[in-house]
């Protein structure tokens, strides 16, 4: 039997021309000049707060940072695919999606500054704080969606994950359990090639989104540095969820241009012509094109969107230094859901023990 041949959705090529795509291409008709332009806005903002981050952490203000530059328009587009009460449960990456679903850029960092225990308040914007145990999350995504329709709420949830965390026992019970059970579910697999230092080759020797035929589901694979293409299929399988139509997996091929963590080296296993390949094929690069083509790129849109830019780098890098470290004795606080008398007696040790440093 010949092999499946899978094909990237595309709707916008790296030369900036668009693709003619009847199915795909129906599902992005409402976005106009305005609103194509409001998505490169996007793509150019969330950029810049990754660089700056980036910088923040090289700079010593940061005690870790896991760069997305180059994931952009996977994240950018598929968020705007969602409803306001759709929840999301991220991985550690999500830096657009926290940004456009509207997480003020003040409130970022302070997880990776090492003030508190998260970011930003989970129930303001639907959406879960940075996710470090990788794959856990494909889980938490399933059982909250499917609750949701045991409680009769018409919502989806979106749950983001990587290459590697295809490889988890997690992904797959969450697969497992989202197809018995028609969870409205979407599996946003962000394949950016590399599982730290491990190639997806590694991971599968056929596409990931391949996995999905085994549990039954949906699968569809985009080109994840192509934000209108990722929307499409985004707002396609988020409707089906609500619908009633039981969970999709999404494989977003892109690419990590940085390194997975600034703890990490990519020049250690990666090579020169591996970035030139995928600088080519640069998600906001494609966008401006596409722009410029259609006569909506004039100086003064094109300033607008880099004073947008500064200034949330700005916001960003002010609130970070200026953040104030926490009580010592916070750490202990939300480790149960109620008093414990462990963690009772741990702090009071710990708070003579602070209080006799402080006399010495």
């Amino acid at each position: 039997m010949p092999e499946k041949q899978t094909y990237p959705v595309q709707l916008i090529q790296p030369d900036g021309r668009r693709v003619f795509d009847r199915e795909h291409g129906a599902l992005v008709a409402d976005i106009d000049a305005e609103r194509l332009r409001g998505l490169y806005r996007d793509l150019v903002v969330t950029r810049r707060i990754d660089l700056e981050a980036t910088a923040l952490q090289r700079q010593g203000q940061l005690g870790l940072w896991p760069p997305m530059l180059g994931q952009e328009a996977a994240q950018v587009g598929s968020v705007h695919a969602l409803h306001p009460d759709d929840y999301i449960f991220c991985s550690y990456r999500e830096t657009a999606v926290a940004y456009c679903r509207g997480v003020p850029p003040e409130q970022l960092t302070r997880l990776w500054r090492g003030v508190a225990h998260h970011c930003w308040d989970p129930d303001a914007v639907n959406m879960t704080n940075a996710n470090i145990v990788v794959g856990s999350q494909g889980l938490h995504a399933t059982g909250y969606a499917y609750a949701a329709h045991l409680d009769g709420a018409d919502i989806a949830t979106i749950t983001y994950f990587g290459d590697g965390a295809t490889s988890q026992g997690d992904i797959a019970e969450a697969l497992g359990f989202a197809a018995t059970w028609s969870a409205p579910v979407v599996f946003f697999c962000q394949n950016n090639q590399w599982a730290i230092s491990e190639p997806v080759t590694v991971q599968s020797h056929v596409p990931l989104v391949r996995r999905a035929d085994g549990y039954g589901i949906p699968g569809v694979q985009v080109d994840g540095n192509d934000v209108l293409a990722v929307l499409a299929v985004t707002r396609q399988a988020v409707e089906r969820a609500r619908s009633g139509g039981g969970p999709t997996f999404i494989e977003a091929i892109t690419y990590r241009m940085g390194p997975h963590t600034t703890a990490d080296d990519p020049s250690r296993y990666r090579t020169a012509a591996d970035i030139e390949y995928w600088e080519r094929r640069d998600p906001i690069e494609r966008v401006r094109l596409l722009l410029e083509r259609e006569g909506l790129l004039d100086d003064e849109f094109a300033r607008s969107v880099a004073r947008a830019a500064d200034e949330v780098a700005d916001r960003v890098r002010t609130a970070t230094l200026q953040m104030p470290d926490p009580d010592p004795l916070h750490m202990l606080d939300h480790v149960y859901a109620t008093e414990h008398p462990l963690i009772t007696e741990e702090a009071q040790q710990f708070s003579a023990y602070l209080a006799e440093g402080a006399q010495s």
